[in-house]
């Protein structure tokens, strides 16, 4: 099970991207952290999530 945000999910042996690709979250829009190192976007395809892992998602909004 991966942690993300706080809840866990069974996406162990997805990568990032692959999750991502599941999810509403526009990814121009986000910043994503992996055991807390932040994933530059070009690595998204290459980072393989495994069970213990924490992912944090962070959401921009613009505004004013």
């Amino acid at each position: 099970m991966v942690k993300v945000n706080g809840d866990y999910f069974n996406i162990a042996g997805k990568t990032l991207a692959e999750y991502l690709d599941t999810t509403s979250y526009d990814c121009k829009r986000i910043a994503v952290e992996h055991n807390g190192e932040i994933v530059p976007k070009i690595q998204y395809s290459q980072t393989v999530l495994h069970d213990d892992d924490s992912i944090e998602i962070v959401s921009f909004v613009g505004g004013g």
